[in-house]
């Protein structure tokens, strides 16, 4: 077994003679430890003192002993006979890339041992890994995952390193490998009921602390099931409380519209239309309500398709959107794109199966290359404009739902992310009144080089969004898509001047 390891970072706590200590302050070049007790009672010790000590341990609060939470360390006892010969190769390998030799040992070299790219004296330990890493990279893909190789890199490799240093051998065991967490023996299915009914009735209240949240979960337990049911102390509570709901730094009815409506699982998008994910940013770009108007910000909200990540709509406004904004938002996503007159037949309704002349008569005029369709689900952030009684209504009609982001994160609110970060680099870097992301990308006077109008670009973001879409519609490769972009980069440009 190994011997445990004393993580004596400043914020760690140890338990020593039964009482916590929290590190103030390491002192290497004195060999000394300052611990702080909850009282405010300092001490310094030695760090010989402490690692000889017979009852002194790492406390389960710590972050380094936070998945053990004070159980049975880890051992090769552990793992099957099978594991253990992955780990020990994953340890010849990270000897290797550590040190030129498999076995660890310059005085024991295997054969052919070292190779010239896991050389000491001709290679740095930088070098070694990206050795390695290229190495493993190069297996046979269904070797590699027999052996539990597949997914090994230059951070695994230092990973894996720093975890050997701690526990051996067992630093390069998978955790998933290891036995499962005993649970809370103590947690008894009444007990169960009584904090899923507490979670549900503090979620119409003020927030309140893990402490009144114990007392409540007493108090359901005593009135319903009387006190032959046993309750765990306010620690076991809020130990699975954290686990079950979160830390619940959120407020009250953020955490009510966070809540999972079903069972909680990732969504899996796998037609256009099923998610459609909506964000507002303001506008790095300075613009003018008229032509001899003042420089004003605008906020940009955008409708992100999540399957075929395409700009479905967008809308400019010149203060916060509102309810209003967002609506009519989903009325455009909803409705088909007019073809405006320097566009061309290039942008023209291009999709096959429904013919041009069909969706002008729907629409009543010419029709750009622009999918539109009825929403399943929308959604947005936590903002009040998108809990507005008014969108609510909106919502009621169309027959769309519109859900917090958290439901179906991570995916959808990255992809807006992504979506905002590729406009600015394509197309708003190059525009007079650019304010940047920093001061290093701002121009000298933004506001005196801002010439564009708030129609004028609303007619670029546009032309922007029907040709990009376009193309993804009509030139699914990549070479195809560059060529393409190619012969519209003078038309951005000219528009852009």
């Amino acid at each position: 077994m190994t011997a445990p390891v004393l993580d004596l970072t400043a914020g760690s706590v140890l338990v020593l003679d039964g009482a916590a200590w929290t590190v103030e302050q390491l002192e290497p070049w004195f060999g000394t430890v300052v611990l702080t007790a909850s009282d405010g009672q300092r001490l310094r010790v030695s760090v010989r003192f402490l690692i000889s000590h017979p009852d002194c341990r790492l406390s389960s609060r710590s972050a380094a002993a936070a998945a053990d939470r004070g159980r049975q360390p880890k051992t090769v006892r552990d793992l099957s006979p099978h594991q253990r010969e992955l780990a020990y190769l994953r340890l010849a390998h990270l000897l290797e890339a550590g040190t030129g030799f498999r076995g660890g040992d310059p005085s024991r070299p295997g054969p052919g041992e070292p190779k010239p790219e896991y050389d000491p004296a001709r290679t740095t330990l930088t070098q070694r890994r990206h050795a390695k890493a290229a190495e493993l990279r190069a297996l046979d893909a269904d070797q590699a995952r027999l052996l539990g190789l597949d997914r090994v890199g230059y951070r695994t490799l230092i990973r894996w390193d720093v975890a050997c240093r701690r526990s051996g051998v067992m630093g390069c065991a998978d955790d998933r490998w290891l036995r499962p967490g005993g649970g809370h023996p103590s947690l008894a299915e009444e007990v169960r009921e009584a904090i899923f009914a507490v979670r549900q009735d503090t979620l119409h209240r003020s927030r309140i602390s893990m402490r009144a949240r114990a007392v409540l979960i007493r108090q359901f337990v005593r009135e319903k099931y009387g006190t032959e049911v046993a309750v765990p102390c306010p620690e076991t509570l809020r130990l699975v409380w954290r686990e079950w709901f979160g830390p619940g730094g959120a407020r009250q009815r953020y955490a009510r519209s966070a809540a999972p409506a079903g069972s909680g699982q990732h969504v899996i998008v796998t037609r256009p239309g099923q998610v459609v994910a909506l964000d507002t940013t303001i506008l790095p770009v300075k613009v003018r309500e008229s032509v001899f108007g003042e420089p004003v910000s605008v906020h940009l909200t955008l409708a992100l398709d999540a399957c075929t990540h395409s700009l479905v709509a967008f809308r400019l406004t010149m203060v916060s959107d509102s309810s209003v904004d967002v609506a009519m938002l989903l009325r455009d996503m909803m409705m088909p794109l007019p073809l405006r007159g320097d566009w061309g037949e290039e942008l023209e309704w291009p999709y096959p199966g429904i013919p041009a002349a069909v969706i002008a008569q729907f629409a009543g005029y010419k029709v750009a290359g622009l999918p539109f369709f009825a929403p399943e689900t929308i959604t947005t952030d936590h903002g009040s404009v998108y809990k507005n009684h008014h969108l609510v209504e909106v919502q009621r009609v169309i027959g769309a739902n519109i859900l917090p982001a958290r439901v179906l994160r991570p995916t959808d609110k990255q992809a807006c992310e992504r979506a905002f970060g590729g406009i600015r680099s394509l197309l708003f870097e190059y525009l007079l009144g650019y304010t940047g992301v920093d001061v290093a990308d701002r121009g000298a006077d933004p506001e005196a080089d801002a010439v564009l109008t708030i129609d004028e670009m609303e007619h670029l973001i546009a032309t922007c969004k029907a040709a990009l879409n376009f193309l993804a519609a009509t030139s699914p490769e990549a070479t195809e898509i560059a060529k393409a972009l190619e012969a519209w980069e003078p038309i951005l440009h000219q528009l852009a001047r």
